[in-house]
């Protein structure tokens, strides 16, 4: 009997808008979800298409002229939206981390790491500086860094892009957090690195129970880890399902662009596929389904807003969604 899993965030009609001169950008335009304990969402679309974005809003991250108009984050039952800076930072860190992209921009190059740890963890808690060293020893030993007790008297810059990742990757695992966002943090490493890194983060949400949002635009990448995907465009989730079922039968066209596009899914010497067209202006989305334009299946009816459809733990949103299930998609 499978273990019994319970909600940690629920995410409801999440908007999230940025009022320019030019006009208001809907970064973030009614993306709704549940994240489970133990689960991994991947979080998957094109640049801009506001996978980043979303993953800023559910710690309250969006600076001005960035902010939360509407909807709801509720984590472990709480909301966190409206909730005032000095309790959001509280739960900040402790409860819900983020992993940012670029390690260089996380870690402050004047530390060490044994400070910057330290600093993570008074935040939050009260410790003796014996505690305090201990538990950053055993957490920076969980994400594979040898010798961890020497290496948190290091720099930084002494150390490799990927061993600052796992650094950055330690410090949002220092409470224990229900839920951890990934903002693309192995984008800048080789393929090798990537792959420790990811079955060291499978084996440690299996372990503690954290969950995850695996945020990236590479599709390979996160079908490898994540047991659901979200597939974002222009600031909305246009498909959600298992992993397994959305690969082998997508039922939103911009997905399956995106899966054949994927390297391995062509021939040798042949031409790669790609999606037609480039994502349109979040400042003039055309009317009804902003991927129409690209759309090869797009007629009338695709100017005005497209349906959300579910069947069989599947979501998508499509006036004239994929219709041929691949037999040998899981049931």
């Amino acid at each position: 009997m499978s273990p019994v899993t319970r909600p940690v965030l629920e995410v409801r009609d999440l908007q999230t808008h940025f009022e320019t001169r030019e006009g208001v950008v809907k970064a973030v335009d009614g993306v709704s979800f549940t994240l489970n304990q133990g689960e991994i969402i991947g979080l998957v679309g094109e640049s801009g298409s506001g996978k980043t974005v979303t993953g800023f809003s559910l710690l309250g991250l969006v600076d001005p002229p960035g902010r939360i108009v509407g909807g709801s984050v509720r984590l472990n039952g709480a909301e966190l939206v409206g909730l005032p800076d000095k309790q959001l930072r509280r739960r900040r860190g402790r409860e819900i981390a983020m992993v940012f992209q670029d390690p260089i921009a996380t870690l402050n190059p004047l530390l060490t790491i044994r400070q910057q740890m330290f600093m993570a963890l008074q935040a939050h808690q009260s410790l003796s500086g014996k505690a305090m060293e201990a538990r950053c020893v055993e957490v920076l030993h969980k994400v594979g860094i040898p010798e961890p007790a020497a290496r948190l008297h290091a720099y930084p810059h002494e150390f490799s892009g990927g061993m600052r990742q796992r650094v950055a990757i330690a410090i949002a695992l220092l409470h224990d957090p229900a839920v951890i966002v990934a903002d693309e943090p192995t984008t800048a490493l080789d393929v090798s690195i990537q792959s420790q890194i990811l079955h060291e983060m499978r084996s440690l949400t299996a372990q503690s129970g954290t969950a995850m949002i695996w945020i990236s635009h590479d599709l390979a990448t996160v079908s490898s880890l994540a047991t659901r995907l979200l597939v974002m465009y222009a600031g909305r989730v246009v498909e959600e399902g298992p992993v397994a079922r959305v690969l082998r039968a997508p039922r939103h066209p911009y997905t399956q662009g995106l899966i054949a596009s994927l390297p391995a899914t062509s021939k040798p010497g042949e031409a790669l596929a790609q999606v037609p067209g480039t994502t349109p202006s979040m400042l003039s989305l055309p009317p009804g389904c902003p991927f129409a334009p690209r759309c090869f299946k797009a007629d009338e009816l695709c100017t005005q807003p497209p349906p959300v459809q579910t069947a069989d733990d599947r979501l998508w949103r499509c006036h004239h969604p994929l219709n041929t299930p691949d037999p040998r998609a899981p049931a």
